[in-house]
């Protein structure tokens, strides 16, 4: 009787044996890793400033300007400053981050726009490329540098020295504001306030050769209001005062002024998107 439970188990064994490799098999083939949803995190908007009609003026004028940023999804949504280039971080260690960054110059002085600068030429649009670095001190402490190259409407170099206290009042406010510093080589100033004696003698205004270095100080401030994770709303206002050659220069002194304000306001929206590849 035993000897007969054996022979059957042995038989039940042998029969299921096959069955079993094959589910086994089956369940490796058809089984696959879970993968993330999303890979990435891209922010876009614009934003409205109201600003100088041209460097140096009195006078301002609005412009639209595109807002752009990229992150790894699930990383938390960077600071953006006022004076903040268009950037991707590639090197980000948490208290640190490196990156490429670009700026757009609008036609900054148009003969067309204002009898101030009719008589001295157009001064195209530029754009700046460059690398961008900051760091932040403490998590509500932030400075940043950039250093751009421009084409086109200048051809010199613009530093943009920045900090930001960054405070949370609230889950969806955020304030922010600290000082600024912007140095410019002479290429990056010349176009827009020198006087060439063509133009002085077309304009009534002196020859006048600006030079580069602090170009201008100032401070800003910020405040940010997140309607949904997705969804963000942000006014600013940024003072800078001009300085060195750049402010002594006629275009500034007689038609124009040291003190430039620009107040801006403008929307982000969040958008998770999957690599393809």
């Amino acid at each position: 009787m035993r000897g007969r439970r054996a022979a059957i188990a042995g038989i039940f064994a042998a029969l299921a044996s096959p069955m079993v490799a094959f589910a086994a098999d089956d369940t490796a083939r058809t089984y696959t890793a879970p993968t993330r949803a999303y890979d990435w995190t891209i922010t876009l908007g614009a934003e409205g400033r109201e600003e100088p009609l041209f460097q140096g003026s009195s006078r301002e004028r609005l412009r639209p300007y595109p807002i752009f940023a990229v992150r790894r999804y699930g990383a938390p949504e960077p600071f953006r400053g006022p004076r903040d280039g268009l950037d991707i971080a590639v090197v980000d260690e948490g208290k640190f981050q490196l990156g490429p960054v670009g700026q757009l110059v609008y036609s900054q002085r148009d003969k067309s726009d204002f009898p101030a600068v009719r008589s001295l030429g157009n001064v195209p649009w530029a754009a700046e490329v460059g690398i961008f670095a900051q760091y932040w001190w403490v998590p509500w402490l932030r400075s940043r540098v950039e250093v751009r190259q421009g084409f086109n409407g200048h051809h010199g170099i613009v530093s943009d020295i920045t900090t930001d206290a960054v405070l949370s009042v609230t889950p969806q406010w955020t304030l922010s504001a600290g000082p600024r510093l912007t140095l410019a080589t002479t290429p990056a100033v010349s176009p827009y306030f020198s006087i060439s004696p063509v133009q002085a003698v077309l304009s009534g205004l002196p020859v006048y050769d600006a030079k580069g270095g602090i170009k201008s100080y100032g401070a800003g401030a910020q405040a940010r209001y997140l309607w949904t994770p997705q969804l963000a709303t942000h006014v600013f206002i940024e003072y800078e005062r001009l300085t060195g050659d750049v402010s002594g220069s006629p275009l500034v002194t007689q038609r124009g002024s040291p003190d430039q304000v620009t107040i801006g306001f403008g929307a982000t929206q969040a958008f998770d998107i999957k690599s393809p590849w």
